[in-house]
């Protein structure tokens, strides 16, 4: 979680552009083969900017997790995130989030786009 708040104070440190605010409410739900496992419903404010060749955005909020037949609790999510445009039809994007619970849990994501 501390690498998370460190990123993001670098983020946010780092871009030029004026922040906008947003609001993202996001159901992500679960399967193994046919079986459904549950869904994780995220509240999260955000805040999104860029400059150029340059986006990033940073967001976080309580989180209704719900697991198929067990009682629903509520947990602390967030997410950061940027992409960098390479060429004119190449972009670079990646992701580091996390989630509160009896286990902490974090993800990251990296990928590229490229736009026809």
């Amino acid at each position: 979680m501390k690498a998370i708040a460190i990123s993001s104070a670098l983020i946010l440190a780092a871009a030029p552009a004026m922040a906008g605010p947003y609001v993202n409410i996001e159901a992500n739900s679960g399967f193994a083969g046919g079986s459904y496992s549950g869904t994780t419903l995220d509240n999260h404010v955000g805040v999104e900017g860029g400059s150029g060749k340059v986006s990033w955005y940073v967001q976080g909020g309580p989180s209704v997790v719900a697991p198929e037949g067990g009682d629903s609790e509520v947990e602390l999510s967030g997410k950061a995130g940027g992409s960098i445009a390479a060429t004119e039809k190449l972009s670079v994007y990646g992701e580091v989030s996390f989630i509160t619970a009896a286990e902490n849990g974090y993800g990251t994501k990296a990928g590229l786009k490229y736009k026809f």
